[in-house]
């Protein structure tokens, strides 16, 4: 039960943190119609997001390891941006009404955002 209350916690906090997003940061939008659908579009970008760091991430810090030295991990931010990007783009091909209009600022502005927002949520909320 453990693990799954854990997840959901995620879940959750990975919705509120992109809900924040497309409330504070220009260029990151939700186009729904209703509350309810608001709400079921954040949790399945909050899913996708999730799955997309989940087997992107471990690869891309093993294969750009050096870039990751090199720029002493500001690299992340780049790379968290992409990944944002990424999300977005599935959700629209998955016809979810959420979509990041660019890189830079909204991509990598949203990505911070959401880790931010994540982390402290998470904390506050003990989620292990």
């Amino acid at each position: 039960m453990g693990f799954l209350k854990g997840l959901l916690i995620r879940l959750g906090s990975t919705a509120v943190a992109f809900w924040l997003a497309t409330l504070l940061i220009p260029g990151i939008t939700l186009d729904t119609a209703s509350a309810t659908e608001a709400v079921v579009t954040l949790l399945l970008v909050a899913a996708i997001f999730g799955v997309v760091n989940a087997v992107l991430q471990p690869i891309i810090k093993t294969v750009g390891c050096g870039f990751y030295l090199l720029t002493l991990g500001l690299i992340a931010l780049v790379v968290n941006g992409l990944l944002f990007l990424l999300t977005s783009w599935i959700a629209g091909e998955a016809g979810l009404p959420f979509h990041v209009a660019g890189f830079w600022p909204e991509a990598v502005l949203g990505a911070l955002l959401v880790g931010i927002v994540t982390w402290l949520l998470g904390a506050a909320l003990d989620r292990d």
